[in-house]
């Protein structure tokens, strides 16, 4: 079950008008949470990743589930169960109180014998990294767009010098030049 702030945080986020990635991100954010709290393990990020978009599409949040070819099939069928006790509540035939509960037992105890390093900020750098790679070069840009779209004059211009001060002096001087170029183009328009 997930705490009610976090369920608190993903309805403020769906009256702000935020896409269900951004809704279903506060489920992963407390998964990672409670692992690194030390509450469970993980085998993997993705595993973390995984767990937190369940409990998301399980509190309603209208994820939809991966594509065919994407992931298992498996994996297709536990969205789909997800999204649809999300959307209903409970199914007609559910299990008993004394099976839900052993089966709660059973799987944390499983992932209480799991380590922590599967949330760590390495593992979830590289998780991000590799999924970030599977994704077209264009749906890439077009999300660093709407990011950039997003954030006001001042906050840009901080995340530009902070970008600059982690290059080297020859891609500073590319970059500075890139922008000269840029700024040029605009005056003649």
């Amino acid at each position: 079950m997930p705490e009610r702030k976090t369920v608190a945080r993903a309805q403020a986020d769906k009256r702000a008008g935020k896409a269900p990635t951004t809704q279903a991100g506060e489920f992963v954010k407390e998964e990672v949470d409670h692992v690194r709290a030390g509450k469970h393990g993980v085998r993997s990020a993705k595993q973390a990743v995984a767990i937190g978009l369940s409990k998301a599409r399980r509190a309603g949040v209208p994820l939809k589930p991966p594509k065919k070819g994407a992931t298992s099939e498996a994996t297709r069928k536990k969205a789909e169960k997800d999204t649809a006790a999300g959307q209903h509540g409970t199914p007609k035939h559910s299990p008993s109180k004394e099976t839900k509960a052993k089966r709660a037992r059973t799987s944390e105890g499983v992932l209480k014998r799991e380590s922590r390093a599967g949330a760590s900020s390495e593992a979830m750098s590289k998780q991000a990294k590799s999924a970030a790679a599977k994704r077209p070069a264009a749906s890439r840009s077009a999300a660093a767009k709407k990011a950039a779209h997003t954030k006001g004059a001042s906050t840009r211009s901080t995340a530009a010098k902070k970008a600059a001060d982690t290059k080297g002096a020859a891609a500073r001087s590319a970059a500075a030049k890139k922008a000269a170029k840029t700024r040029a183009a605009r005056a003649h328009h």
